[in-house]
Formats: structure tokens, sequence, C-alpha cells
């Protein structure tokens, strides 16, 4: 009698599966997307690569005349030279500006760092207009 209540129940359970399966619904998603959002993908892409969009931190290790800020990018480069680095002019200085933190933290890790060298560095957001 048990083996007969079994079967009865694997059978209404086998049933019960297929006719799911055959009412089961099918759908299709149809995206429309104006022509211009690649282009704009690819502009942002380019933008925050070349850290225009980004609210970042950096770090000033020199400023003043552009002959001592290249020293000062050449000890970089040479003794610390993890981070990307630069030479950007701001009236009337020179300034040497080294990475692109995204927070305050990463930017105080780099600074302890920076600091055996280069003792007066300091940390700052560039203006957004730059």
């Amino acid at each position: 009698m048990r083996i007969h209540s079994n079967t009865k129940l694997l059978t209404v359970l086998v049933f019960l599966t297929f006719y799911a399966f055959a009412k089961a619904q099918t759908a299709t998603v149809q995206i429309s997307q104006d022509k211009k959002i690649p282009k704009l993908l690819t502009l942002k892409s380019k933008l925050t690569k070349n850290n225009k969009l980004a609210d970042r931190y950096k770090i000033q290790v020199y400023s003043g005349n552009l002959s001592q800020a290249e020293v000062a990018l050449r000890k970089f480069r040479n003794k610390v030279g993890t981070w990307s680095s630069s030479i950007e002019y701001e009236t009337p200085n020179y300034k040497v500006w080294i990475g692109n933190y995204r927070n305050r933290l990463e930017a105080d890790r780099a600074l302890i760092t920076v600091k055996k060298e280069f003792p007066n560095a300091l940390i700052f957001k560039p203006d957004s207009k730059r």
C-alpha cells in the first residue's frame, strides 16, 4: 500500500513539473538607446583615465623655480617613484605634484613614505578647473 501511494505521489509531481514547463512564459527584451551613448561612454572613460573628472588628492613636494622643480622631480622619481608625478605651473611657481589618490586615507599613507625624502610635502585637493 505504501509503495502504491509513493508511486501516485511521484506521478503527480512529474505531471506538475511538465505542466509548469509547458505553461512557462517566454519573453523577449528589446533595448533601444540613443546612438550618442557609446560616444559619451568613450569620452567619459578618456576623461577618467586622464583624471579630469575625479575629485582626488595629490601630494605637493616642491614649489618654486623651474630648475629646482626639475631637480625635485628627478629626486622623487629616483628615490620614491611609486606614483605618477608631474611639474605644474601656478603663477608664479612651478610645483611638483605626485599621485592621484581616491581618498584622504590613501594620500596619508603615501605621505608617510614621501616625507622620508621630502619633509615639507603636503596633501591637497587640486582646483577642479584644472
